[in-house]
């Protein structure tokens, strides 16, 4: 009788631990994965763009989206708040790494893949094709008057115009800091901070003379704005990439694998259109990034 009351005992703590083991992972049996995003239309549309593909793998996802600018993500991944997020590779240099500007694609990404490993034990996946370079937009009506259509022609004219600026790009190195640096002090009229939702929208009404642009910006499609040609080539190259937590990798090495499939299917002209269905067409993030993933089979209807 004893015999048996011990492996009935073992039986019921044997099958707490299976029911409370699958309770913690969704039931699924794999990891849960903590997503987060920056908080800007595109890294809000990658981010749930590979939360969704990885549910749809049977992963149980805890989405951490929206979550500020690139030094505030880059720090949640370090502690582990979050276990990955989309990155650009040019900001991964000069800004987390701290290193000098290169033009060249391929080395901007080596470096970056060694410096986050060596640093942080960070991993940075496979690349998109989406190259979201940096640059400064005017109006076709402010281009015209000033015939503004180069960056270096601001060293002369900013006295004359008014900047509309979005978070963390005034201090950054990458931004009109570095700006500053390479070509020569750009004393604008004024400087505003507007969020990147309305930035390009203060400038068509004249609000701004001049915003910052990202080349697979939707709002780029339209005819009335002007994207200021980075002629002494300041921006490296900013491909975007999944950067995950070197413990996760190392523990389920399939999240890679479910992540690297969402980013082969991204361009820049992909991404541009993608970006302009919620920041032209007001629709929800998440709705475009279900539908793209769909239409791409990446994801069950």
């Amino acid at each position: 009788m004893k015999k048996r009351l011990v492996a009935l005992t073992g039986l019921i703590i044997s099958a707490v631990l299976v029911i409370s083991a699958c309770s913690s992972n969704g039931g699924s049996g794999k990891t849960e994965v903590k997503v987060g995003s920056k908080n800007f239309t595109e890294s809000l549309i990658l981010g749930e763009m590979y939360a969704l593909a990885l549910e749809n793998e049977g992963y149980k996802v805890d989405r951490k989206l929206n979550l500020g600018g690139t030094l505030v993500a880059h720090e949640a991944l370090k502690k582990g708040d979050i276990d990955f997020y989309p990155e650009y590779t040019g900001t991964g240099l000069i800004n987390v790494l701290e290193l000098p500007p290169n033009s060249d694609a391929k080395t901007v990404y080596d470096e970056v893949a060694k410096g986050y490993k060596e640093k942080f034990n960070l991993i940075w996946l496979e690349p998109t094709n989406a190259n979201d370079s940096q640059g400064l937009v005017t109006t076709k009506k402010i281009a015209e008057k000033y015939n503004l259509y180069k960056i270096s022609d601001l060293v002369k004219l900013a006295p004359e115009l008014n900047l509309a600026a979005v978070p963390e790009f005034e201090e950054r190195e990458d931004g009109l800091k570095g700006l500053n640096a390479f070509y020569g002090k750009m004393d604008f009229k004024s400087i505003k901070l507007f969020d990147y939702g309305i930035k390009y929208r203060v400038t068509l009404d004249g609000e701004a003379d001049v915003t910052v642009g990202f080349t697979t910006d939707g709002d780029l499609t339209n005819p009335d704005l002007v994207l200021l040609e980075d002629d002494k080539k300041f921006w490296p190259p900013y491909f975007v990439a999944p950067v995950i937590r070197g413990e996760l990798n190392e523990k389920d090495p399939e999240v890679a694998k479910v992540l690297n499939k969402v980013s082969a299917k991204l361009d820049n002209v992909t991404v541009q259109k993608l970006n302009a269905q919620v920041d032209i067409d007001k629709k929800e993030y998440a709705d475009v990034a279900k539908a793209f993933l769909e239409e791409q089979g990446l994801i069950k209807k």
